[in-house]
Order: structure tokens, then C-alpha cells, then sequence
């Protein structure tokens, strides 16, 4: 094993296992504040409960005393710039596109807290089957698993809702060197990176599934709650045994060990006229913003967070491993791992006999110890599962939008928040617009005063970015402070994390006039 890999290993085991050791508390203070902050969220559902100013940090002091150290003080153009760098606006197909024009558009941004970011996002259209597909992963221990997942699990998701005629057809192109049909349309933004050294390993595997799928002849394809299901299982099976396969290729053979230890959530949303079907591994989030007849707003959420907030997911823990008391501890996973369920994380997964086995194999000699750091009450594993909770929501005309964003987002803000921000954004209160007409330049220089004054402003022309920028930049008293905002984005890597976690939202727009003509022509059809 190279010295480099070497190096990631035991840096990933020391983050995994002695964060709450040597020199580490305070910043497991600041997790446990956060988790303690997303407690009481839930079961108060203030806005007073939320976190404000510090976010993540055990005291106003020091709070205080990192922003006093911050010496460089962004001006407002280079926060915009900042905080726009990730943007992505995607407008999807129309009337007679294949979702049926239910979806307008997406918006979606990216703003890192750690070096290199850890999140990533997916968008994408099935081509051969109905259907767009949105995903949010947060990866831990660093962005190998999380850059892995967002590459491959559409396409498992994909084949998995293909019929067998269209499977045999890709496969026989496949055997015979023909064009393959293509499977998804992907929306990508430039700074959406895509590794191709592990791409013909991807494929390779890919095609070992859709052979599996062909022999059981399941017709028509899965459904598409059976295929999210079984797309995330199989994925995470295969992220486990490419880092038992040992290739002559040594990158390869470290990137896949990398992928397979390093971990990540996933939230994926699949929508298909009316249909919406949303899968959920791990503590990513997404809440749906609905507008009743009055014009009022609520959050509607359609998952669960998967972590030891959630009293049910707990349980289901525990009741696996009902002799280990200390399965869960200090709201992590063994002590170590705040979500219950993610992809990759074998070290959560694998006995310790087989991470011994292919750690030694991997060194050609002797075995990387990274025991030393186990916890010493790892004697049932699996303790941790990619099986994801999927939910079924049929769209109706009140239905608006879906938020779909990683942990980092939903410390800052509650659902019925974020769903506020969205619908001040979406029916742009805040900015009326300003005709010109016969108005003087003395009328309109009061007017733009008078809006100046107050505070309505929108200066994001993308939802996605406009929630990032009130989450990190709101203070106590519920207001946009541009100077904690300069404060947050000034912060140093290796404090920044100490204050928040990188955020990663996509926003679907919803067309409520095809969604009732849906409607109408189901009540014609009868």
C-alpha cells in the first residue's frame, strides 16, 4: 500500500474513532451541540429553538473571539462571489417532455466548510423510462465514497426500472462493441467533478447487474419503490466487494479501499408526473413547501432523519444489537458515526477478521494497525446499513416545491423556515417590482430608499443560493447580518468546520397547472 493511502487510513481511523479524545472535545462539544440543537427543533418547533450565532460552537466568547480574529474582511461582491461559484439552474422539459411538464426547474448550489468539500449533488433524466432523478450526498471521512455514490447510483436506479426487452437490447449492443442506448441525461455543473480512472470498473459492474436483472425476467422492471431500495443495497454491496478485489493497478486498488472507508449519505428523489418517490439513507433532509387556498405556507417533510434523534431509528438499532449497551453513545454510532445509516463505512460493516484480511492484502506486508483505534465494543457487525426508507407522495396543484439538502443546511434552519425563504423568494414579495411609467428619478430614488431601508432586498437570483446566505449569515434576532455572514466566509479551514458543515441544496420547482391537468385527464379517463 502506497505511503499516501497509508497516511489516509490512519488519518480517517484517528477522525473516526478519537473524536472525543486526545485534544478533540471541544469539537465533539460543538457536534453534540448541534444534535442537541436539532432536538430540540424537533420537538419544539420554534424558531427560537433553532441554532443562531455561534452555529456550531460551544460559547458566545468564542463566537466572538474567532471573529475577532478574522482579519480579512470580504467585501460584498466577494461574499456573492462566494457564495454563487457553485450555482446551477436547470430548466426542465416542458408540456411535452417526459415528466409532462410537472417539473419546471431545479436550483441547486454548493458551499464548502471543508477542504476539499465532502458533498456532492446529482440531476438527471431517465432515458429509457419515465422520470427525473435528484440526489443529495454528504460524505464523511472524507469526498470518495460521496463523489462514487453521486456517479453511479442513478444508473442502478435506472436499469433497475428498465423493462427486460430494453435491458436485453443494451446488453447485446454491449456483447456485440455497438452504441450503447444511453441511459441518463445528466445536468452537470463545471465544477461538478468526474473522475475517470474508476469508470471502466464502474461499467464493468453496472453490466453485472443488469445481467443479474435479464435472468430474473421481471418484465415491465421494478417498481420504482423496489428499485430505489434495491439500487442502494446493490451499490453498497459492490462499493464493499471492489475493495476486496485486488487488481494489479495500484490507484485503483487504494481509490477503491478509499471509497469503501470513507462513508456518505444519500437522498434521492425520483418524480415522474405526479408520482414522487424520495429514498433516504442517512441525515440529509427533504421538506415540501405547500401553499393552501388562504396563500399560506407549512413544511411538509418526507423523511426522516436517520440518526439517534430519531427515537424509532434508535430503537431499530438497538433491537439488532440487544446484548451491546453502548451501540449508540454520546448520539453516535458506536461513539464515532452520527448517521445511522450511509454507504461505504465498511469499518462499520465488515468484521474485524475481513478488514484485517484485506488491509494486509492490500500492504503486501505487514497489516496497516488500525485496531488501536477500534472500539472495543465492535462485536456484531453490521451495525450499519444502506438500506434507505423510501416514501411515496402523489403531487397535488398546493404542492410547490421540494427542498432537498444536506445536514449542513437544516442546522441553521428548520423546515418551516426553509420553506418561508423558498415561498418570500418564490412570489417575490420581497422585491415588488418597480414600473418606471411616468415616475421621476426623485420618485423612483425615494422608492428605491424606501425598499433599501426596509431591508427588502433579493439579491439572489437563485432560491438555492438565497437560503445558503440566510442560513449562514442570519443572527439571533432572525435578521441577515452581513457581518457574521463576512465572518463565516472568512473563517480558515481548519476552524471553519468548528462553526458549520458544508450545505448543499437543490430546489425543484413544481408546475401546479400540469399537475392538475394530471388531474383532469385522470377524471376523464374514468
Amino acid at each position: 500500500m502506497s505511503k499516501t493511502f497509508s497516511g489516509w487510513i490512519l488519518r480517517t481511523a484517528k477522525r473516526q474513532v478519537n473524536l472525543l479524545q486526545e485534544g478533540k472535545r471541544s469539537y465533539s462539544q460543538c457536534l453534540q451541540r448541534r444534535g442537541q440543537a436539532r432536538w430540540r427543533r424537533a420537538h419544539s418547533g420554534s424558531a427560537a429553538a433553532r441554532l443562531c450565532s455561534p452555529p456550531l460552537c460551544s460559547s458566545d466568547r468564542s463566537y466572538r473571539h474567532t471573529a475577532e480574529d478574522v482579519r480579512y474582511q470580504l467585501l460584498p461582491q466577494q461574499i456573492n462571489d462566494l457564495l454563487r461559484a457553485n450555482e446551477q439552474s436547470v430548466k426542465m422539459a416542458d408540456g411535452e417532455g417526459r415528466n409532462r411538464g410537472t417539473v419546471l426547474k431545479m436550483e441547486s448550489n454548493i458551499l464548502a466548510s471543508n477542504s476539499p468539500c465532502e458533498d456532492r449533488r446529482s440531476a438527471a433524466t431517465c432515458l429509457q423510462t419515465k422520470g427525473n432523478l435528484f440526489g443529495i450526498f454528504d460524505g464523511h471521512a472524507g469526498a470518495a465514497c460521496a463523489q462514487s455514490v453521486s456517479e453511479r447510483l442513478f444508473y442502478y436506479i435506472a436499469v433497475s426500472l428498465m423493462p427486460q426487452g430494453t435491458l436485453e437490447e443494451i446488453e447485446f449492443a454491449r456483447e456485440h462493441m455497438k452504441p450503447v442506448l444511453p441511459i441518463l441525461q445528466w445536468y452537470k455543473h463545471k465544477n461538478d467533478y468526474m473522475p475517470r480512472e474508476m469508470a471502466s470498473l464502474y461499467v464493468d459492474h453496472l453490466r453485472v447487474f443488469w445481467q443479474e436483472l435479464i435472468e430474473l425476467d421481471n418484465g415491465s422492471g421494478m417498481s420504482v419503490a423496489d428499485a430505489m431500495a434495491y439500487a442502494f443495497q446493490r451499490l453498497d454491496s459492490d462499493i464493499s466487494l471492489e475493495a476486496q478485489h485486488y487488481t494489479d493497478n495500484e490507484f485503483i486498488k487504494n481509490l477503491a479501499l478509499e471509497i469503501a472507508f470513507s462513508g456518505s449519505t444519500a437522498c434521492v428523489s425520483h418524480i415522474d408526473g405526479v408520482h414522487l418517490h424520495l429514498a433516504n439513507c442517512g441525515d440529509c433532509r427533504a421538506v415540501l413547501g405547500v401553499q393552501d387556498e388562504g396563500g399560506a405556507w407549512s413544511g411538509v417533510p418526507l423523511t426522516e432523519d436517520h440518526n439517534a434523534f430519531n427515537l424509532s431509528e434508535l430503537q431499530r438499532v438497538r433491537s439488532e444489537h440487544p446484548e451491546e449497551e453502548d451501540v449508540v453513545s454520546d448520539c453516535r454510532l458506536l461513539g464515532l458515526l452520527m448517521p445511522l445509516r450511509a454507504f461505504g463505512d465498511v469499518r462499520f460493516k465488515w468484521s474485524q477478521g475481513l478488514q484485517k484480511s484485506v488491509l494486509h492484502g492490500a500492504c503486501n506486508a505487514e497489516p496497516l494497525n488500525i485496531y488501536q483505534y477500534s472500539p472495543t465494543n465492535y462485536h456484531t457487525p453490521p451495525y450499519l446499513t444502506a438500506t434507505p426508507e423510501v416514501t411515496y407522495h402523489k403531487l397535488r396543484p398546493q404542492d410547490k416545491f421540494l427542498i432537498m439538502a444536506s445536514d449542513g443546511l437544516w442546522d441553521f434552519l428548520d423546515n418551516q423556515e426553509a420553506v418561508r425563504l423558498v415561498a418570500e423568494h418564490l412570489s417575490d414579495i420581497r422585491e415588488p417590482r418597480i414600473s418606471m411609467g411616468k415616475r421621476s428619478l426623485g420618485t423612483m430614488h425615494n422608492l428605491l430608499l424606501q425598499r433599501r431601508s426596509s431591508g427588502i432586498h433579493r439579491p439572489d437570483p437563485n432560491v438555492a443560493t438565497h437560503l445558503i446566505r440566510n442560513a449562514v449569515g442570519t443572527n439571533e434576532d432572525g435578521e441577515l447580518d452581513q457581518e457574521r455572514l463576512a465572518a463565516m466566509l472568512s473563517l480558515p479551514e481548519d476552524l471553519s468546520r468548528m462553526y458549520r458543515d458544508d450545505i448543499t441544496v437543490t430546489v425543484i420547482y413544481f408546475n401546479s397547472s400540469a399537475i392538475e391537468a394530471q388531474y383532469q385527464d385522470g377524471e376523464q379517463r374514468r
